[in-house]
């Protein structure tokens, strides 16, 4: 898995915002299995101050100690779900994403070993949980949100898996893995044909 990551996003340009806002850097976690790869996300606390009770990718604001955002995404992915910085193969960045909080968020993908224990941290995180990726390559959208950034509508695609709704910001960056790697062919530009629509 990690030489076809590899090799998939060597040629890809992901895209940055010159903004100036907070930073923050996540994790797109992806099992090293060749034959059914899954997706690692979690689902955060109610508790929590901003996207509480959402589903998200594990990752967080820059701290001052943190060298490079890469470093921010492991060591959140460490406090959120157990999973030490030194099992984590980090492949490439994906294309940069702003939060409706004001955060510029640069996601990384990496692979990590399937079987490896994960522990939520119960003050941030509810639980974990994995999808196959396949299930995402079928594109089985639940609804297609309207989302407006910068002056422009987004048509982002929001899954269901099992009692967890993918959507939002997190959908957003799956969709540029999914395109990235898989050639998907999903338009954020475009609502789907026929697709359940809500603004």
């Amino acid at each position: 898995m990690r030489d076809f990551l590899a090799g998939r996003l060597a040629g890809y340009a992901p895209r940055q915002l010159t903004l100036d806002y907070p930073e923050a850097g996540i994790l797109v976690p992806v099992t090293d299995s060749d034959s059914n790869p899954e997706m690692i996300f979690t689902l955060r606390s109610a508790n929590l101050s901003t996207h509480s009770g959402q589903v998200a990718y594990p990752g967080g604001k820059r701290d001052p100690e943190d060298h490079s955002l890469v470093a921010t995404a492991l060591r959140e992915t460490h406090e959120e779900i157990g999973l030490p910085p030194d099992q984590v193969q980090v492949i490439a960045p994906l294309s940069q994403v702003m939060s409706r909080h004001g955060i510029l968020v640069t996601p990384y993908v990496g692979v990590v070993p399937g079987d490896h224990p994960l522990q939520h941290n119960p003050d941030e995180i509810e639980s974990i949980f994995k999808v196959p990726l396949s299930f995402f390559l079928e594109d089985k959208r639940e609804r297609t949100d309207a989302l407006n950034f910068l002056n422009h509508t987004f048509h982002v695609p929001c899954y269901r898996w099992e009692r967890y709704e993918i959507w939002g910001m997190s959908a957003v960056v799956l969709v540029d893995f999914l395109n990235a790697v898989y050639d998907a062919g999903i338009d954020l530009l475009e609502p789907p044909e026929g697709g359940k629509h809500v603004l």
